[in-house]
């Protein structure tokens, strides 16, 4: 354990280095992950000054957030007098949530030191700390186990392949002793868990199907999305990588635009990945250029929309699925009852294996299967059906939030004290 926890913390030490350089190297995330960790002491100090109980979620980055914001609005309804510290690891949480009104105080959370842990959870103080999906940070949990702060995991999922089923992963077997519970998302995940000795684990689910469920029941709308829908035949493409981007052109100018609006609402927004795009795409428009007019292919340049804006496709494509890290969130279009179509790479993540199975997702390899899968689209039986299995889904996969607001409530880990 004495090796184990040295690597780690040599890691920890490197990885701050490795930031440091990109971020004097000019990388904006690396410098925006600096800059928020120098400034976090003295705005935490001044956050926690009064004595109000608290409540520590802690989310890697935006797609956790989502993911955890279920749980987040349940808390904020059912104890509004505790406050709610939330913390990203991630710029693309932070600098896209930090505003939000639905916590008291939203920062990043310090490097994972002896020090730091000590520090941040003595001003915070919570009465329970939630991890959201993963990060298993090791001094963290440990201080919150010496100061016996009662710690869930919500919407976890275990692979074979992660560090606490491998021979060397008793470090972190450890960390998973610890925690009061853990919420997880599939059978897999409860079996591997208990092959290695943890026994408490509750199959709840995935928080996201409440909160792509809620966005289905409270529909936000988007009037300059609206002023510039001219077709019904309109797809949506989210979150979007180079590789997508590049099939999606391939279909569109082979001749997949006729009769058609398409939306692209790209993973990055940095200036060079928008200009790729725009020379794969000549006659597209961006969203803050959009000025009243009704473009064939509409950009959004902004982090924000997309979960609001499938509601306006017909058919939605879901990007990320043609590079190694995989598809991105399935379930915002599918909650609005949209066939959904990805790239191959989709099989680590458990929706996504379910919603093909089902046959309510489509999958394609290349350009011409997605020219292929549209044109199937055409079909009204077709795509009814596929529409119905894709909201169906979400619906018949709800309610994980009421079970682990169900536990908290019973297990009174939170007082007004």
């Amino acid at each position: 354990m004495g090796v184990s926890i040295f690597l780690y913390n040599m890691g920890i030490r490197m990885y701050r280095a490795v930031v440091g350089l990109a971020a004097g190297a000019g990388k904006a995330k690396a410098k925006a992950w600096i800059e928020g960790r120098e400034r976090l002491w003295p705005e935490l100090e001044a956050a926690m000054a009064s004595r109000k109980p608290a409540i520590w979620v802690h989310a890697a980055s935006l797609g956790e957030f989502e993911q955890g914001r279920p749980i987040l609005e349940a808390l904020r309804t059912e104890y509004p007098g505790h406050r709610i510290v939330l913390t990203f690891f991630s710029p693309s949480g932070y600098e896209v949530r930090k505003n939000w009104p639905g916590a008291d105080f939203i920062c990043y959370l310090p490097l994972d030191t002896p020090a730091n842990a000590a520090r941040f959870l003595g001003q915070v103080r919570p009465q329970l700390a939630i991890f959201i999906k993963y990060e298993f940070w090791y001094h963290f949990l440990q201080a919150l186990y010496a100061r016996q702060v009662p710690v869930l995991l919500i919407s976890g999922i275990f692979r074979h392949k992660q560090l606490f089923f491998k021979p060397y992963g008793g470090m972190f077997r450890d960390l998973l002793r610890k925690m009061d519970h853990l919420f997880v998302q599939n059978e897999t995940s409860i079996t591997l868990l208990h092959n290695i000795g943890i026994r408490q684990v509750t199959l709840a689910g995935d928080t996201r199907f409440d909160r792509v469920w809620a966005l289905r029941q409270n529909p936000v709308g988007l009037p300059a999305i609206e002023a510039a829908l001219r077709v019904e035949k309109v797809l949506v493409a989210g979150s979007t990588w180079e590789a997508d981007e590049e099939a999606l052109a391939k279909w569109w100018y082979g001749g997949g635009k006729e009769g058609r609006q398409l939306i692209l609402a790209p993973h990055e927004i940095h200036a060079a990945h928008l200009d790729k795009i725009q020379s794969l795409f000549p006659d597209a428009v961006r969203f803050s250029q959009l000025n009243g007019r009704q473009p064939d292919v509409l950009v959004i340049d902004n982090v924000g929309m997309l979960s609001a804006l499938y509601r306006y496709s017909r058919i939605a494509y879901v990007g990320g699925g043609f590079g190694k890290a995989g598809i991105h969130n399935l379930l915002e279009p599918a909650t609005y009852g949209r066939p959904v179509i990805i790239g191959p790479i989709f099989h680590q993540f458990h929706e996504a294996m379910m919603l093909v199975q089902l046959r309510g997702a489509i999958v394609v390899q290349d350009a011409d299967e997605l020219s292929k899968a549209i044109t199937a689209l055409n079909d009204p039986f077709y795509y009814g059906q596929t529409a119905e299995i894709a909201a169906r889904f979400v619906e018949d996969h709800k309610g994980a939030t009421g079970k682990i607001m169900g536990y908290i409530q019973e297990k009174r880990f939170l007082t007004s004290e």
